[in-house]
């Protein structure tokens, strides 16, 4: 089908754009930088240059590209570095899945797109209550910490907007941590530098995907996924005292630092003890069952032995 990717230049979007075409799909791919359109057709995509921000542009860019299916893969996530100042740090991230979400969708009713699939995410979004997994009819975070609630309202939003939309048939992928090329080089910094320690018992479960897998869940969402919310995560998921010294180990560096809850809050305030302490993972068994997907590195263990910065194998 002839597939318009919005944030066609991000982690996802860089590895989902030759499984689309791989896949016989024709793509238009959205940046906003001119400098990457070259690139953009290197990989086998019709480029444009458009803000997703601008209503306007994004129309008339849908609009003339005419696709049948919409991928909304809009973020901007260049690194944290300072937790407590959370929102602030993904605000613009925040807008694209508000303000850009909603041009995108209106775009998309406008051509009379038929599916549109949007990138979101799971993990600290959970309901930090219960067990350690969540599906996606858990319930998301009622009271998460006071720096990240204007990012899982952005995110609700989107969930609202996209699932909404009807007759336009809409799919949310909840992507779990990203690693892989172009996606965990600044983790794998901070743990090389021992600046990314384990905050009390280091409790708190993760649920880690690799771009690849992601990307292949978004082309198998495309092609064959009914409307709804999809996990899109590796097979297990793991407390911080597990993942955080493996991964460590297997990048050559020493051994995490570990230190109290209290020295954690001083540090990173109460996102950080959130992220270390707290939150749940997430299942990725209607991903699995309802997609037809299976994730090549069916853990982060595999994964950050093998996977951090290229291809599998």
């Amino acid at each position: 089908m002839r597939v318009f990717v919005a944030g066609a230049t991000g982690a996802i979007g860089r590895r989902l754009l030759p499984q689309l075409v791989a896949s016989g799909h024709e793509v238009v791919a959205t940046t906003r930088s001119p400098e990457k359109v070259e690139w953009l057709r290197t990989l086998g995509a019709e480029p444009v240059v458009v803000d997703g921000l601008d209503a306007l542009a994004v129309g008339e860019a849908v609009a003339r590209a005419e696709p049948e299916a919409i991928v909304h893969q809009m973020t901007a996530l260049t690194g944290m570095s300072n937790l407590r100042r959370f929102d602030r740090e993904f605000a613009v991230t925040n807008e694209l899945r508000t303000k850009g979400t909603d041009n995108l969708l209106a775009a998309a009713a406008a051509a009379g797109v038929r599916r549109f699939v949007a990138q979101s995410y799971t993990g600290w979004t959970n309901v930090r209550a219960g067990g350690p997994l969540k599906t996606e009819e858990d319930p998301l975070d009622p009271d998460p910490p006071a720096a990240q609630r204007e990012s899982l309202e952005a995110m609700r939003h989107l969930d609202r907007a996209v699932l909404g939309a009807a007759p336009i048939e809409g799919i949310v992928l909840r992507y779990g941590s990203f690693y892989g090329p172009g996606a965990s080089e600044q983790l794998v910094e901070l743990v090389r530098k021992r600046k990314l320690p384990v905050v009390g018992a280091g409790t708190g479960i993760w649920s880690f995907v690799h771009v690849d897998d992601a990307a292949a869940a978004t082309v198998a969402a495309l092609e064959r996924g009914a409307p709804g919310v999809y996990n899109v995560v590796d097979d297990e998921p793991a407390p911080v005292s597990e993942w955080l010294p493996y991964l460590a180990e297997a990048v050559g560096a020493k051994p995490p630092r570990r230190v109290p809850v209290w020295l954690g809050r001083l540090a990173a305030g109460e996102v950080g003890v959130s992220m270390m302490t707290q939150i749940r993972g997430s299942s990725n068994a209607k991903a699995k069952r309802e997609l037809g997907w299976q994730p090549a590195w069916r853990s982060w263990r595999e994964g950050f032995a093998r996977g951090l910065g290229g291809e599998r194998g």
